[in-house]
């Protein structure tokens, strides 16, 4: 999708440097919520939930799966957020009224007590997991995400969910501008339009965080694993 251009301005900048790793991470599971991909092996996914983001988000979450289960045996913080809005009192401001799907409040949106808020079940949190109800796009903004991340020491935030060009894009930002290494596993993050998945795995590599592939985040939780076996 580059031009000679593209590449030359990008070379030049020296854009898209591997920022590396640090030694505390963190697993953020961003809106993995029935909304988003509607039910596994379902035919009529696109009719009964809108804004689900079809078979890539079963492929996401199978990978996430995996990320989940290798956080849990590294013993590292694992934080869920969900996109959750007030049926009566709407309470997203500027979210709906650029995009009208939540008009008319059915059971398979975002909206407080219903099956689409929920956390799908592939992925549901362990009691000692915090799951973070949001507002908008960032998991930082208006939530208690940054100070939780300070008391834990966590220096590293691995970032997987949805949308890649919405809410994942907004919490990669804030972590980077936070100062967290931020890592992105491709395979773990999915959007609605492929090349909005694309362009903005793209766009974050360039600027915010590292964009690898899911088997290569698995061997630094194992690293960070094994690590703190040494320490016993």
């Amino acid at each position: 999708m580059l031009t000679p251009t593209d590449r030359e301005v990008l070379a030049r900048g020296r854009w898209a440097q591997r920022a590396g790793f640090g030694t505390r991470p963190a697993l953020l599971v961003i809106d993995a919520q029935n909304y988003m991909s509607g039910r596994r092996g379902a035919a009529d996914n696109a009719a009964n939930y809108p804004l689900s983001c079809g078979e890539v988000a079963f492929a996401a979450l199978d990978e996430m799966r995996r990320l989940l289960a290798a956080s849990r045996a590294a013993g590292i913080p694992v934080f869920f957020t969900r996109f959750v809005v007030d049926p009566v009192n709407d309470d997203v401001g500027m979210f709906h009224r650029k995009i009208g799907a939540g008009i008319g409040r059915g059971e398979n949106l975002f909206f407080r007590g219903t099956h689409g808020a929920e956390i799908v079940p592939d992925l549901s949190p362990l009691a000692s997991e915090i799951v973070i109800d949001k507002k908008k796009s960032s998991a930082f903004f208006g939530t208690p995400l940054l100070s939780l991340l300070i008391d834990r020491h966590v220096d590293t935030c691995i970032v997987v969910g949805g949308a890649t060009s919405n809410c994942v894009r907004a919490t990669v930002a804030d972590s980077a501008q936070l100062n967290f290494f931020t890592l992105i596993p491709e395979e773990a993050v999915f959007d609605r339009l492929p090349l909005a998945h694309k362009l903005n795995l793209f766009d974050m590599n360039r600027m915010y965080g590292d964009a690898m592939a899911v088997d290569d985040v698995l061997a630094y939780l194992q690293k960070i694993a094994a690590a703190k076996g040494e320490r016993g």
